[in-house]
């Protein structure tokens, strides 16, 4: 169980940005194309159908020879052929359907503050410049984004949650007894706690940004890559946060205690959790926060800017997102741990190669859906304590066993709250730790930290502390022993009433 300490990439906002804006007008230019396809057959069949019923004729050799204005009626006169079906006013349905479309589409974009856009959806509509709604719709969308103002970026907050707690009975059960019960308690939030959390900030006005809209990177001419602060407009009565989240992994230890077991596909294509309920059976749903959070972007898309969701931060020793996905499964080292063991036991037809696809295509689904990956080490390591050697090595496990399932990312997030250097002194040209983790292509570095807001932004690097809405803050905000929430949520509002009193430290 992870135990925290309160320690103190080029322009990824534009290519962020116009990735977005390409996704969604590949979205509207499909569903445009598809309806006037579809148009088009539904107007060609009802033709065919009439042409069939007004001929009365069967569709022989002999009838289809005839050329069409060489008919003859029953009296040997020349027939002139029917003049076709005035096609117009299905162009017309087809229109408006089209039109409809274009402006959900930019009324959508406009929700998550991304105006320009908005405009750009209306403007791809053919006639707009005369359309009256049209044309207000675009006054508005400019007038919307006149109102923004930037975002200081030095008072942006970053908040995490480790896996969510389905079963809160199950999880926090006998805490006389029971280490792992009593570390359930301290680190970890309920489902609950999470959706109050989550519509508590949503109500005072804060808005889910992506790490990396935080900072502009611009590269030199010899390569190098710079980083000054980034440009975020939103309302004036908007907030903006960043949201992660440690140890996806669903590790041996949590089995038995209540929490979700794995990341699957739905048949929507959509990331979503299986959870092993008491009596034995499986079921497929919202179980923690990425498909909690996601059904929650859907009701209220302007509770994220441009789309933006959260960065996952992965271990890889018990695998990823409940796969079994790490080397050493197949290897069975002789040090292997006895829960690698006891799985291995179960599962006798265990195959790495299978499990690491399942995971790849669970992962690949995940970051369509807009989230990122980010390395919380291979081995959950105090990168503070750790020699230089460990820390090669476990990064080098990270990137053969976890990078090749989630893609490289440039984000590290530590774990146990440890970090390279003190906040103040930050990472100095002398720190080897931190130049070697930058030689692997880390640039962004988060540890967790209490206070409201913690950035630092240097020219080669950018870091942020993360606060921990587990058991423990919300537990000892609600006895007054703690006043570290507040500005989110109220936390005597949101404790599950199900979560018995938590140690302390």
């Amino acid at each position: 169980m992870e135990k925290h300490q309160d320690t103190s990439k080029r322009t990824m906002s534009r290519r962020k940005q116009k990735r977005y804006m390409q996704r969604r007008l590949m979205i509207t230019f499909f569903t445009l194309l598809f309806m006037t396809a579809a148009g088009m057959l539904a107007a060609a069949c009802v033709l065919k159908n009439e042409n069939d019923a007004g001929s009365g004729k069967k569709d022989t050799l002999e009838a289809s020879a005839k050329p069409a204005d060489e008919e003859k009626d029953a009296q040997g006169q020349t027939e002139k052929p029917e003049p076709e079906p005035d096609s117009e006013p299905q162009q017309k349905v087809q229109s408006e359907d089209m039109r409809t479309a274009v402006i959900a589409q930019a009324d959508l974009l406009a929700a998550g503050y991304d105006y320009d856009g908005a405009v750009e959806m209306v403007k791809s509509y053919q006639g707009y410049e005369q359309d009256s709604e049209m044309t207000a719709k675009i006054a508005d969308y400019e007038a919307k984004k006149a109102s923004c103002v930037p975002v200081d970026i030095d008072k942006v907050t970053h908040v995490f949650y480790h896996s969510l707690v389905v079963d809160p009975e199950l999880c926090f059960a006998n805490q006389e007894t029971d280490p792992q019960a009593v570390g359930n308690n301290q680190w970890m939030t309920t489902i609950e706690e999470f959706n109050k959390i989550t519509q508590s900030m949503y109500d005072r006005g804060y808005v889910l940004v992506d790490l990396h809209d935080l900072v502009e990177e611009t590269t030199d001419e010899n390569g190098i890559v710079h980083f000054k602060k980034g440009t975020i407009m939103l309302p004036p009565d908007k907030k903006a946060f960043v949201l992660s989240i440690d140890d996806l992994s669903y590790y041996h230890s949590y089995d038995g205690y209540g929490y979700a077991s794995k990341m699957v596909i739905d048949e929507n294509g959509k990331p979503k959790c299986e959870y092993i309920q008491r009596d034995g059976t499986t079921v497929v749903g919202d179980f923690d926060v990425i498909p909690l959070m996601d059904k929650f972007l859907e009701e209220h898309p302007d509770a994220s800017y441009k789309g933006a969701k959260g960065t996952i931060a992965l271990t890889g020793y018990n695998g990823i997102l409940g796969y079994r996905t790490d080397i050493s499964y197949q290897t069975v080292p002789d040090d292997i741990n006895q829960d690698k063991k006891k799985w291995l036991q179960e599962h006798p037809d265990f195959d790495l190669d299978t499990e690491r696809a399942n995971a790849k295509a669970v992962a690949d689904a995940i970051k369509a859906d807009g989230w990122k990956f980010a390395s919380h080490t291979w081995g959950h390591l105090k990168v503070g304590e750790a020699s230089m050697e460990r820390i090669q090595t476990d990064t080098q496990k990270w990137k053969e066993n976890v990078e090749p399932l989630v893609g490289a990312t440039d984000t590290i997030i530590f774990a146990h709250g440890q970090d390279l250097a003190e906040w103040v002194t930050g990472y100095t040209p002398d720190n080897a730790k931190f130049n070697y983790l930058k030689e692997q292509g880390f640039n962004y570095f988060c540890n967790v930290d209490s206070k409201q807001y913690s950035v630092q932004i240097e020219d080669n690097y950018f870091r942020q502390g993360r606060r921990n809405l587990d058991g423990y803050r919300i537990y000892f905000n609600t006895t007054g022993e703690m006043d570290s929430v507040s500005d989110l949520f109220n936390a005597s509002d949101v404790i599950d009433p199900k979560r018995p009193p938590v140690k302390h430290l």
